[in-house]
């Protein structure tokens, strides 16, 4: 059996995992899936975050491993594992990108989506005025996130969201070398119907930088919530 980390995106929490989380253990693998800085339960200001306080965050995760994990990265969680698989290679025995950015060095998230002409987020977020953090406008959250889940899921997200993301982070480009990053296995799962990074701009950045196997579910930005059987035996197949 095999160690996984999911690491979460912008505005969310380890708390979107817990399906996926549950269904994998059934399966006898073990399962971290931490809150990164000022997310979740974590009481760091979120405006104070920085992409190198979540790069620590996961690759401290990483060490809780006795052996190599299967590194997945949900949105904005892409960038997280691309620069942690950088500082801790040694530690990755696989990279996993669920719906999310796969960047190029010198690339950073805010780079990337500004160039996704179908995302539905372009016109519902807003910058605080000292530029520190962002935010979803509230009644552009299922579509964007949830379309395709059901309304208690709905519900229970909307609890438990972020209102805040820091927009340090999300403008910091990622630094990988092709000894290191480069030299990992990488997979990517893609999402059909996902309104917040369109199919298109997925699939230019898997283009980009080529995986191992590319996989299609037919779903929203959250299959963790709209398909997590699914999901959880794509995850344990790649982990085989």
């Amino acid at each position: 059996m095999t160690a996984f980390v999911l690491v979460h995106g912008a505005w969310h929490g380890g708390w979107c995992w817990h399906k996926v989380k549950d269904r994998l253990e059934s399966m006898g693998h073990t399962v971290y899936a931490p809150d990164m800085p000022g997310h979740g339960e974590d009481p760091q200001p979120i405006a104070k975050v920085t992409l190198d306080d979540i790069v620590r965050r996961v690759c401290g995760t990483m060490d809780q491993s006795r052996e190599q994990v299967v590194l997945v990265g949900h949105s904005y969680g892409g960038a997280m594992i691309t620069q942690a698989a950088e500082y801790c290679p040694g530690q990755v025995k696989s990279l996993v990108f669920l719906t999310a950015f796969l960047l190029e060095n010198g690339k950073s998230l805010m780079d990337m989506s500004q160039l996704d002409a179908d995302s539905h987020l372009a016109g519902n977020m807003e910058i605080a005025p000292d530029q520190s953090t962002a935010s979803v406008q509230p009644d552009a959250l299922r579509d964007c996130f949830y379309a395709q889940c059901s309304d208690e899921d709905f519900d229970f997200a909307r609890k438990h969201l972020n209102r805040d993301e820091a927009v340090a982070g999300l403008a910091t480009p990622v630094k990988t070398s092709a000894p290191k990053f480069g030299s990992l296995p990488r997979y990517y799962i893609e999402c059909l119907k996902d309104n917040a990074i369109s199919i298109d701009m997925q699939r230019r950045m898997h283009a980009a930088q080529p995986c191992q196997r590319v996989y299609s579910l037919d779903t929203d930005h959250s299959p963790f919530f709209s398909t997590p059987d699914t999901l959880a035996k794509i995850l344990s197949r790649i982990a085989a």
